[in-house]
């Protein structure tokens, strides 16, 4: 069973998954779970983790349609790169962003047909130096780095629960 966290805000989420990182990475694997309600505080939460993001990070946004995946991407590349107009990449599957630290990537998968047609939209570019958001990663999972961060939306009342599935390699920078 999965710790639970009665956070109001999804900045208060964000600060649960830091600070008790090691506590849940020993009893369930690094996750943690917290409802977060509207679309504000999935964006808020989309801008906390744009906080911890560093070159070469892959996360992964997994979940129903209409669960927050798109906004969740749209508020971390907002905080990344500063823009303001940021369209879904349903269509063209992917879209580059340029900000100061690194190139972002945002990739929906849910319309790819094989996993190998990845590289044609970018993807060893994307994982090479670039920050990585993906929509549908289940649909390459094969081609995603051990180090995926992946976080899990669902419809859950009148809200959204969120797990975070953090592996080890982000646990010390969520600590820090």
């Amino acid at each position: 069973m999965l710790p639970f966290c009665s956070a109001t805000s999804a900045e208060d989420f964000f600060e649960y998954v830091i600070k008790a990182h090691a506590t849940l990475a020993a009893a369930c694997g690094g996750a943690a779970t917290a409802i977060v309600t509207g679309v504000a505080a999935t964006a808020a939460l989309g801008r906390a983790l744009a906080a911890a993001l560093r070159p070469g990070d892959v996360v992964g946004l997994v979940g129903p349609l209409g669960a927050g995946k798109s906004a969740l991407a749209r508020a971390a590349i907002a905080a990344l790169c500063g823009e303001t107009d940021i369209p879904s990449p349903t269509f063209g599957l992917a879209i580059r962003y340029e900000a100061p630290l690194a190139a972002v990537w945002h990739f929906d998968l849910y319309r790819l047909a094989r996993p190998e047609d990845a590289f044609e939209l970018g993807l060893e570019e994307a994982f090479d130096g670039g920050i990585s958001l993906i929509e549908w990663p289940e649909r390459i999972a094969a081609l995603l780095p051990l180090e995926t961060l992946i976080v899990r939306l669902d419809h859950a009342g009148n809200g959204r629960r969120a797990i975070v599935d953090a592996p080890d390699a982000w646990g010390t920078r969520l600590e820090g």
